[in-house]
């Protein structure tokens, strides 16, 4: 699991479109023999479509974003409730759920898309993501890997989540102050009350370059401390008001 991880980590560094994280995330799940995989984050306004980057069969990939099924997806409706990863599918105990979303799990299982294990991503920047590993059918090395491994894999969908946010996202103007991706990554993380060697962790970088993007951010905004760096990124309305007081907690001094 070691080797898997680090090239993983290795791959996702130097991605920098949707075709090569699509393509170093397959990578991971063959060697792990979790079969296919979808990533979806859910979009900032409602109207919007969401970001997908999956192995589905494209056809269903399609069905799923023309019909806006994010919206009604019993699974992703669970993940929204629930930052735990879990399993679901044929033979798990589910609860009640309605007409409408029975039939779209009947239509994804008709793409062999039947039993699989979801990784909600909740950190605190917007709506959520999730990360999906999938199969056609229950299967015990699925299952063995996916328990024996959940948290290796909550790490990796984190990652993975971390690193499309800063190379896809568009929009890095705060209050008319232009971040750097990473600059405005290290930050939002800090405003969750992550050190300075946990953002480091997460991001693949030294504790030493995430101060550095920290201090840069700082000095854009004209402020002395993290916390009112992060006040300002809370003003723009990208963050929650937890995550500052969170920030404060941990930061008092700045």
């Amino acid at each position: 699991m070691h080797r898997v991880f680090q090239k993983f980590i290795d791959l996702l560094s130097s991605a920098e479109d949707t075709k090569a994280f699509s393509e170093t995330m397959a990578e991971t799940a063959a060697a792990l023999d979790l079969s296919c995989f979808a990533y979806l984050a859910l979009p900032h306004q409602l109207d919007n479509e969401p970001l997908v980057i999956s192995t589905y069969p494209a056809n269903w990939a399609a069905r799923y974003l023309h019909n806006r099924y994010e919206r009604l997806d019993p699974v992703v409706i669970r993940a929204l409730q629930n930052p735990e990863p879990f399993q679901w599918g044929s033979g798990l105990s589910t609860k009640s759920i309605s007409r409408a979303q029975q039939e779209i799990l009947d239509e994804a299982s008709q793409f062999g898309i039947r039993f699989g294990f979801t990784v909600p991503i909740h950190d605190g920047h917007g709506p959520i993501a999730a990360l999906t590993f999938a199969t056609d059918q229950r299967r015990s090395q699925f299952e063995n890997c996916t328990n024996s491994h959940a948290r290796v894999l909550q790490l990796m969908a984190m990652y993975f989540h971390a690193h499309v946010r800063r190379k896809l996202a568009r929009d890095r103007r705060i209050g008319g102050v232009v971040l750097s991706p990473r600059e405005l990554e290290c930050l939002e993380w800090a405003a969750q009350g992550k050190t300075t060697w946990e953002i480091g962790r997460i991001l693949g970088i030294s504790r030493h370059t995430v101060a550095f993007y920290l201090e840069n951010a700082k000095a854009k905004f004209g402020v002395r401390t993290i916390v009112q760096a992060a006040a300002r990124l809370a003003a723009s309305g990208r963050l929650r008001d937890n995550c500052v007081k969170t920030l404060s907690s941990t930061y008092p001094k700045g």
